[in-house]
């Protein structure tokens, strides 16, 4: 693929600073290699010690803090940790680890691992299988009380067994100005519907130019349709989603068998998907879809990842941005939460009315990094009470505070301590809401050359250089080339 995804669910190969989620200094976005800094107790450390590959961001900004947050949670003290700061950019981290593992390297002991590449680690049999290791009891509490689909990612999805413990997700939103819909006719009562409660793209094109027409916006929407992994991992996979369809039929097929799953993009909800995203930035094109309002959307969009799409709405331009959790609190910062609102992704289609199994619906696109263990560590057990203790509630919130990490838990999002925090817990509900609708981008070994065929073809597409149904037929092609049995 062109450029990676990094730590802090941006697509565009930079550093989200996290310290945003709790109003402090901004991390400064420098890689740091396995061989970097390492953060532990000063008691003990050195050959002790269970070594844990981190973000590096966090272990330099606040990296004494969560090793103390692990002994405030049940960690003995017997047991010492030291953070050890992975590259930044999880592409590098990923070959980092790929190479560690294969050598039989026995640290870290644990390491942080992207959603969208753990399950490659799976299936090479690279990572320690954690269903054989955890007690019954604690495989019980990652079933029932974690996001489903973000727990799905560290699963064997032939076995279902448990290869990784979700340590913290992140989700696609639709954010916009509260102050341009008032402007617009619309309230607080309308803010509150629409927190929780998923409007169709239908509805969201009129509003949307209801509000750039009565406010100064300069457009309706800010969004990421570059040529790069978060077009077609993220932002488009949303849309998809949301029209009922997927890449290769419905979310059983989201993790292999690659060589023996359809390929479903020739299809009239992908193109409708596409066609809809054409319709927001050319309303007269002769795709356009009938009973959606549209030119309202810069063809720029074709162009821009986070980092040119943010600066969009944090200036005022934009009515509306979609983003992660990182651009709320950005949003928010500027605007105040009393004139910065979020929404749950729209939607074309219901889950009923859905092409493909699993799909339609508001549907979020799905970041974050899971807990795995080295098969060859030399400190199995002590590592696995490091893992149990990262299952704590009050760990979890406590990672929230400190560096603005979702917590992996449903439940966690309706907690006083998560509602009160500024500005991210007024949003907490529409985050709950985003979580329990995620969907993962189909992760496989041939994702990254596939990843790169379904940007470019939807990037064509929304510029208006290819129709929708040219857009599909070639991609249709381009991914059966790549679905080659393994």
């Amino acid at each position: 693929m062109p450029e990676k995804y990094s730590q802090g669910t941006r697509t565009d190969g930079s550093r989200v600073s996290r310290r945003t989620f709790v109003k402090a200094a901004g991390a400064s976005g420098a890689a740091v290699s396995l061989a970097g800094c390492i953060y532990g107790d000063g008691g003990g450390g050195g050959n002790n010690a269970v070594v844990f590959g981190f973000d590096a961001d966090a272990a330099d900004e606040v990296g004494d803090d969560i090793i103390q947050l692990f002994y405030d949670n049940g960690l003995s003290e017997d047991i010492d940790i030291e953070l050890q700061p992975g590259a930044s950019d999880t592409g590098e981290r990923r070959d980092n680890y790929e190479t560690l593992l294969d050598t039989g390297e026995t640290e870290p002991d644990l390491m942080l691992m992207d959603n969208g590449w753990v399950n490659v680690f799976i299936q090479q049999g690279l990572i320690s299988n954690l269903s054989e290791q955890l007690e019954d009891d604690e495989l019980s509490t990652i079933d029932e009380e974690y996001f489903d689909a973000f727990t799905a990612t560290a699963r064997d999805p032939d076995s279902e067994d448990i290869f990784g413990v979700p340590l913290f997700p992140d989700f696609g939103t639709m954010q916009y100005r509260k102050d341009y819909a008032r402007e617009a006719g619309y309230d607080d009562s309308d803010f509150e519907q629409w927190a929780t409660e998923p409007m169709s793209w239908e509805e969201w094109s009129q509003l949307t130019a209801e509000m750039v027409e009565a406010s100064d916006a300069q457009f309706g929407l800010s969004t990421q349709f570059a040529i790069y992994e978060g077009t077609s991992c993220c932002s488009f996979n949303e849309v998809l989603t949301s029209w009922g369809g997927g890449y290769f039929g419905g979310r059983p097929n989201l993790f292999g068998p690659v060589g023996d799953r359809p390929v479903t993009v020739n299809e009239e909800e992908f193109i409708n998907a596409l066609a809809m995203m054409r319709t927001f930035v050319d309303a007269e094109d002769e795709n356009a879809l009938d009973g959606y309002e549209g030119g309202f959307t810069p063809t720029d969009i074709t162009q821009w990842t986070e980092d040119e799409s943010l600066p969009q709405m944090t200036n005022g331009n934009a009515a509306m941005h979609r983003n992660w959790p990182y651009a709320i609190v950005a949003g928010a910062e500027e605007f105040g939460v009393d004139n910065y609102g979020v929404m749950p992704i729209p939607y074309a289609v219901s889950e009923d009315e859905a092409a493909q199994e699993g799909m339609g619906g508001t549907a979020s696109a799905l970041g974050g990094w899971h807990t795995v263990m080295n098969p060859n560590s030399e400190r199995q057990e002590e590592a696995l009470e490091v893992i149990r203790t990262t299952m704590q509630d009050d760990f979890n919130l406590g990672l929230l505070e400190l560096w603005g990490w979702l917590p992996p838990k449903p439940e966690l999002f309706e907690s006083q301590e998560a509602e009160e925090l500024e500005p991210i817990g007024n949003y907490m509900n529409t985050l709950r809401v985003a979580g329990e609708n995620a969907v993962a981008r189909p992760v496989t070994e041939v994702w990254s050359t596939q990843s790169e065929l379904i940007a470019q073809e939807a990037n064509s597409a929304v510029a208006g250089s290819k129709s929708p149904e040219q857009a599909a037929q070639d991609l249709q092609s381009g991914l059966e080339e790549t679905e080659v049995e393994q």
